[in-house]
């Protein structure tokens, strides 16, 4: 079992920064790619917005509080990735107004709970039933927290680069990481155990 304060963060880290797990930072992807370095508040803002519905759905899920089919939370992620791709695909280069955005942060919200339940399963089975599970949980969301703030910059810094240096007009970058991202989520969605006879 994971005791100190600094392996639990790495290991919240290491869950969203997997090779193999990647679902999450293709989120993060389609989550941030619209936007540039001068937008970073509505970038943070729908990160932690994004953060508050995985952690408070982690805490019911580590709590017994919801119970969901894995199954189901393992159809739903790539869902959630490939509705906002195509909002993405659908909106690049116009002005999204108000109202769109408040429904863009509710649907991360949403979209965050149902990535917490996917956290969930990774975490009961990483620290069981824990005397100081709520405290194991913070540090584990904390290394979430850390390891998106480094994907979204990183997403941010690349979009820098394609629309400075190589003359992207921002329609076409979101345009084209968009469509990249649904062709690697359709496949997630068609291969998953949900939908396997």
């Amino acid at each position: 079992m994971l005791e100190s304060f600094w392996d639990n963060v790495k290991y919240g880290m290491n869950h969203v920064l997997d090779i193999n797990g990647y679902d999450h930072v293709l989120f993060l992807i389609v989550l941030t790619a619209p936007y540039l370095f001068k937008d970073w508040k509505r970038v943070l803002l729908l990160v932690s917005t994004f953060t508050l519905g995985h952690t408070l759905s982690l805490v019911l899920a580590a709590y017994g509080v919801v119970k969901v089919n894995p199954k189901l939370v393992e159809f739903l992620i790539p869902v959630t990735i490939l509705i906002v791709a195509l909002f993405n695909v659908f909106t690049a280069g116009k002005n999204v107004k108000n109202g769109k955005v408040s429904v863009l942060f509710l649907s991360t919200l949403f979209f965050g709970l149902v990535h917490g339940l996917g956290f969930a399963r990774e975490f009961h089975m990483m620290f069981g039933d824990s005397d100081n599970k709520l405290l194991l949980l913070l540090e584990f969301a904390l290394g979430i927290e850390l390891a998106q703030v480094i994907i979204v910059f990183v997403v941010l810094f690349l979009g820098f680069l394609g629309q400075t240096i190589f003359r992207f007009s921002k329609r076409d970058w979101v345009m084209v990481v968009s469509a990249i991202v649904v062709g690697l989520v359709l496949p997630m969605i068609l291969e998953s155990d949900l939908l396997a006879k």
